[in-house]
């Protein structure tokens, strides 16, 4: 039977199915559309469709390091912080971050796509969406990253149980033990501090005079300091920009751990290096907050259960 775009549309309304997916249930089950139902129903697909809707914020965020070269890490997302706590959620988890590892996918969309290596049979798109029945909650692969060094090492961090991961990429011609604890140092403090880059020179310079516009209209509009001098204020900007600059750039933040208070993660590299007879560079990072960037819905519980009651 020739399926057309009108039981398409019927069966899609129906269970809130993605078009292609009813596409496919109606040409497997012949055009009958209770068969299309109960095929979409045993896919889980009608299901995950229906709770695509939901904002899923909270999860988790898991790194896997294939060796001291590769690594991957991945945030998964859920509904509930009830279901980031599940078991068959963390394995979900850690099984997406060991597929983001072997992946030479570019973006998510390509990964979704792959076969999944639990089951070759399925992808991870559809692998994903059988979760999403078995749990009963929205989930979202929101994301995933990995990285390759072949001049040094790769190092994680997993801060939270899952809230925050982190991967450290270094080059370095030494590769022990006191090299590795130096750079898991560092991926705490990123995990910590949150830096949005290694160093200045990652910076752009649209983004100085962007910054310098800005708190040159701040002092503007300040009655006293829009009085001073132009080379004071000259000089208060300059100030106010190296102060925010130590703020974002990793290796200009004080050390975490520094005894003194005082010591830049900068010198704290610089003395491991010294130590290893090696010079320790720090070439990237990545971290992962969990529902970083996701507007959370607010629940008033008692209304939900008022709600409810008066259904």
């Amino acid at each position: 039977m020739a399926v057309t775009a009108a039981m398409v549309k019927e069966l899609r309304e129906m269970t809130g199915a993605g078009m292609m997916d009813c596409k496919k249930a109606l040409s497997e089950t012949d055009g009958d559309m209770d068969a299309a139902v109960e095929f979409l129903r045993k896919k889980g697909q009608a299901t995950a469709e229906k709770k695509a809707s939901r904002i899923a914020a909270e999860g988790l965020c898991t790194v896997v390091l294939k060796d001291d070269n590769t690594a991957a890490v991945v945030e998964v997302n859920s509904e509930t912080d009830f279901v980031a706590k599940n078991e068959t959620f963390k394995e979900f988890v850690k099984a997406v971050a060991v597929q983001a590892v072997n992946s030479d996918a570019a973006d998510l969309d390509a990964f979704m796509a792959e076969k999944w290596n639990e089951d070759s049979s399925k992808t991870v798109k559809e692998a994903l969406v059988e979760k999403v029945a078995v749990i009963g909650e929205n989930l979202q692969i929101r994301r995933f990253e990995k990285v390759v060094e072949k001049d040094g090492l790769v190092v994680s961090y997993i801060h939270g149980g899952g809230r925050i991961g982190v991967i450290v990429d270094a080059v370095t011609s030494v590769v022990n033990d006191q090299v590795k604890e130096a750079l898991t140092n560092i991926a705490m403090q990123i995990a910590a501090l949150r830096p949005q880059y290694v160093s200045r020179e990652e910076i752009s310079a649209d983004f100085i005079a962007h910054e310098k516009e800005i708190l040159l209209e701040q002092i503007k509009n300040d009655p006293k300091e829009s009085q001073k001098p132009e080379k004071v204020i000259n000089g208060m900007i300059e100030g106010r920009i190296n102060k925010e600059l130590k703020d974002i750039c990793l290796v200009d933040q004080v050390y975490v751990k520094a005894e003194d208070g005082k010591q830049s993660v900068a010198k704290y590299l610089e003395s491991v290096s010294k130590a290893v007879g090696a010079d320790i560079k720090v070439k990237k990072f990545v971290r992962f907050e969990t529902g970083e960037g996701i507007e959370k819905k607010e629940e008033d519980f008692a209304a939900e259960v008022a709600k409810q009651m008066n259904a």
